[in-house]
C-alpha cells in the first residue's frame, strides 16, 4: 500500500521524484555549488526539476529533517554549512545504527546474496588498477548493495526504515568523497573499501556476530576520514548569501531574482 504523506497518498513514483530531488540538491550542497546561508527558492527548484511546488516543499521538508537546510520563518529555506564536526556526528549516528542492522542481520541475512556479493567483491578487487569513473560507480553499486542487503535483513521494520530515511544523506556524503577524490586523481580508498566490505561481508557468511559488528564499526570510521576532507572550503565573506538559482548556484550580479 501506498504511503501517506502530509495527508496525501505517497505514490512509487512520487516517491522517487521527490527522492531524485533530495539527492540531486544534496549533491549541490555538499559539493559547494550551493553555498551555506543561501536561501532555495521554491519557485526557481520547481522550473529547474519541472515540477509542481509539491514535491519541492516535501524535498526541503526532507532535507530539513536530514539537518542540512533550516525552514525559516519570512525566510523560507536556508542552507546551513557542512563542517567537519557535523560529518563525525552524522557517522556515529550511522556507526550505531549499522552496527546494529549488522548484529540483527547475521544468522538472518541470505546467504547466497551474501555468496554473490563476495564474487563481485573479489572480481572488483583483483580488476587490477583502477578505472576511474567506471571504478567508482562500481564501488559505489557494491557498497549500496551490502548495506540495502543488510538493512533489509535485520527483521526490524524501523530500524530498515530509518536506515532507508538516511540512506541519502549517506550516499551524498559518499559520493562528494569520491568525487573530490577522482578530482585528486586519488584512488587509495577504493582497495581500502574493498577489503573492509569483505571483511563484513566474510563475517556474517560464517556466522560471527561481533566481528562482523566490529568491522563495520571499522569500515564507518574510515569512510569518515574521506568524507571530511571532501567538504567545500566555505567561502571568507561573511556577508549573506543570495538566493540559489535554478541552476542551483548563486545568481550573477545584477541578474534579476528567480
Amino acid at each position: 500500500m501506498p504511503a501517506a504523506t502530509n495527508g496525501r497518498v505517497d505514490t512509487p513514483l512520487h516517491g522517487l521524484r521527490r527522492e531524485s530531488i533530495v539527492a540531486s540538491v544534496l549533491g549541490d550542497i555538499l559539493h559547494g555549488r550551493i553555498k551555506g546561508g543561501q536561501r532555495l527558492v521554491t519557485q526557481g527548484l520547481a522550473e529547474r526539476f519541472g515540477v509542481s511546488h509539491t514535491p519541492i516543499r516535501e524535498a526541503l521538508s526532507v532535507l530539513s529533517g536530514m539537518g542540512v537546510i533550516t525552514l525559516e520563518p519570512n525566510r523560507g529555506a536556508v542552507v546551513r554549512r557542512v563542517t567537519a564536526r557535523e560529518v563525525r556526528e552524522v557517522c556515529q549516528v550511522r556507526r550505531v545504527l549499522e552496527c546494529e542492522a549488522v548484529r540483527l542481520a547475521c544468522g538472518r541475512i541470505d546467504r547466497a546474496a551474501l555468496k554473490a556479493l563476495t564474487e563481485d567483491l573479489q572480481r572488483f578487487a583483483r580488476s587490477g588498477p583502477p578505472l576511474r569513473t567506471r571504478s567508482i560507480l562500481k564501488a559505489q553499486e557494491l557498497d549500496s548493495r551490502l548495506h540495502d542487503l543488510i538493512a533489509a535483513s535485520t527483521g526490524n521494520a524501523f530500524l530498515a526504515h530509518e536506515l532507508n530515511r538516511l540512506k541519502l544523506l549517506f550516499r551524498a556524503f559518499r559520493d562528494a568523497a569520491w568525487e573530490h577524490d577522482h578530482a585528486q586523481r586519488n584512488y587509495e580508498r577504493l582497495p581500502e573499501e574493498v577489503r573492509e566490505h569483505l571483511e563484513i561481508v566474510d563475517n556474517l557468511r560464517s556466522g560471527r556476530r561481533r566481528e562482523a559488528v566490529l568491522a563495520m564499526s571499522r569500515h564507518i570510521r574510515s569512510g569518515m576520514l574521506y568524507w571530511t576532507r571532501a567538504l567545500p572550503v566555505p567561502a571568507r565573506s561573511s556577508s549573506p548569501s543570495p538566493p540559489a538559482s535554478v541552476e542551483g548556484t548563486p545568481p550573477a550580479a545584477g541578474s534579476p531574482p528567480a
